[in-house]
């Protein structure tokens, strides 16, 4: 069975406690083209996540798009997601593998590592995520990585590689081009005075991106 897809805009949540505002402004991206939404909230207790994880889940049905869960296995099977994502200290590939199964994605943050993406391939992981290109808002003390980085796990890999970090439409085709598969995005697209549109702006690097 195919794996959902890993690829293009990838919308990760902002922090937001209010449910049908949350919902709200994920309508727009996805209507603007984000192909992959993760849910992540610093903020919300385990009742609520499950509440927003669980709309979330709907509307990326509704719009066929993959829906990922940042850093918590467990919810992301009760949200019935099509994946994982996790960072430093947030459990092992093995460990989500056996909670979710074989047909759901992994993901792994590997930030300016190769052998850490290297080693995660190995390991089961679907996709693995490199960062930060640039500075960010979210994460001011992220280590930089370098679009090199991209390049090697291009020619290395053979599984979809995410960057991460800063990245608003002006300078994310520089990454499209040096092999990222999606664009992982939080400020540039929820801060936007038009979500709908800045999601399109990031849809439209893909196509002009060489093959």
């Amino acid at each position: 069975m195919k794996k959902p897809a890993i690829e293009r805009l990838y919308a990760i949540t902002p922090d937001e406690l209010d449910t049908a505002v949350l919902l709200h402004r994920a309508v727009l991206a996805l209507q603007g083209g984000a192909r992959v939404l993760q849910y992540r909230n610093k903020f919300a207790d385990a009742t609520l996540k499950l509440v927003q994880a669980r709309g979330l889940r709907r509307l990326t049905r509704e719009f066929k798009a993959t829906f990922i869960v940042n850093d918590d296995a467990r919810l992301a099977l009760l949200a019935e997601a099509d994946g994982v994502h996790l960072g430093a200290g947030d459990g092992s590939i093995s460990g989500a593998r056996a909670l979710l199964g074989d047909a759901k994605l992994v993901g792994v943050s590997c930030y300016n590592h190769a052998p850490l993406a290297f080693e995660a391939v190995q390991q089961g992981a679907d996709y693995v995520a490199f960062g930060a290109f640039f500075p960010s808002n979210i994460k001011p003390g992220a280590v930089k990585a370098e679009a090199a980085l991209l390049l090697t796990a291009r020619h290395a890999l053979h599984v979809p590689i995410v960057a991460i970090g800063g990245i608003t439409p002006q300078n994310g085709a520089a990454l499209i081009g040096a092999g990222a598969d999606a664009l992982a995005v939080i400020s540039a697209l929820w801060n936007a005075p038009d979500i709908e549109q800045a999601a399109q702006d990031f849809s439209t690097l893909f196509n002009k991106a060489p093959v």
